[in-house]
């Protein structure tokens, strides 16, 4: 099948130029080996996939990990430090820096799109793709419906807002666009 430009999700350049940090690396085992530390937060998707996990760097011996916070006070953060460093050390690189970075801010729009389906199969609603990294159409990602209202501009984290289906009645995160 050929993808059409529809299908094709419209990314920022800070997206792009992540991905293109990846792709060109010659660190990939590092990469992939930071595949596997999760979200604390979210332990259903990596923190590649949530659009933490920057860049990934050796100077002189130390692994320079950078990642970005999805909003400047997320006491996740340190966690995810910790984890790093761990599966690091785990790995045989036990000389590491963890640095954050938070400019460019985070975007909703880092998230891949496997990670808005691994999302909605955890019981989250996506923010979807569009302007600004999302759209502002919420759908319940238990029963699909539309028919959903705000119950608080605050879920389970700051990132997140509550909401409950007007049809399953279920109560459900939504992951604010940024």
């Amino acid at each position: 099948m050929v993808a059409t430009t529809s299908q094709i999700p419209v990314l920022p350049a800070e997206e792009h130029e992540r991905r293109r940090r990846r792709a060109d690396s010659t660190l990939q085992p590092l990469w992939a080996l930071l595949d596997e530390v999760k979200d604390p937060e979210i332990p259903v998707i990596s923190i590649w996939e949530l659009g933490i996990l920057q860049d990934i760097a050796m100077r002189d011996g130390t692994v320079v990990v950078t990642i970005t916070p999805t909003y400047s006070g997320c006491p996740a953060m340190d966690a995810i430090a910790e984890d790093v460093a761990a599966a690091l050390a785990a790995a045989g690189y036990p000389d590491c820096e963890v640095v954050n970075r938070f400019s460019p801010a985070w975007s909703t729009s880092w998230i891949t799109e496997e990670a808005q389906e691994k999302l909605r199969a955890y019981g989250i609603a996506p923010p979807g793709r569009g302007c600004g990294g999302g759209t502002t159409e919420v759908q319940c990602p238990r029963c699909g419906s539309r028919n959903v209202r705000s119950i608080s501009e605050f879920g389970s984290t700051a990132c997140k807002a509550l909401y409950q289906c007007g049809d399953c009645a279920e109560p459900f995160d939504h992951f604010k666009p940024i």
